[in-house]
């Protein structure tokens, strides 16, 4: 069963765009069935949280939108992060899920138990994929995930094997 799903936000939450308008702040365009996926899964008793090899204050806004304590931001090295939070949850790595795209992304997809890559990640990333989202990143990739995670953890409830 999966209990803890990390994700990598640009390039998997949105589709990798960063907008600044003439003063220099930032906008990132969110996918609200993405944001439903995550509700879904938050009600599943699945705890939900934001990796990211970038601080944005759009990130952490979302985040505080979708009720998600854990948003780290600004890490290159994730790896070490998601081992925490894993430990402190008192959960091993096969109960953990992690989405990513990128160079970033590849110890931590490499761990965890149930690796999701959007259909639009970086080849290095879709090679350790368990599975590829049929939706781009930033337009429904991550509900994908979400829903597959779902049926996962309902299937091996029942004791099959997603």
């Amino acid at each position: 069963m999966i209990r803890l799903f990390v994700m990598d936000v640009d390039g998997t939450l949105t589709d990798g765009g960063v907008s600044f308008d003439s003063a220099g702040v930032e906008s990132k365009r969110y996918h609200i069935q993405d944001g439903m996926g995550i509700k879904l899964l938050q009600a599943a008793g699945v705890r939900v949280a934001f990796l990211s090899g970038r601080h944005s204050d759009s990130t952490s806004a979302r985040a505080r939108d979708l009720g998600i304590d854990l948003c780290v931001q600004g890490v290159y090295d994730k790896l070490p992060v998601l081992r925490r939070w894993a430990e402190e949850m008192g959960i091993s790595q096969d109960e953990v899920a992690y989405m990513g795209d990128d160079l970033p992304d590849l110890e931590c997809l490499e761990w965890c138990g149930y690796g999701v890559v959007p259909c639009d990640g970086r080849p290095e990333a879709l090679r350790l994929a368990d599975y590829v989202t049929p939706s781009r990143a930033g337009a429904g990739a991550v509900r994908d995930a979400c829903e597959r995670i779902l049926l996962r953890n309902r299937r091996e409830g029942e004791g099959h094997k997603a």
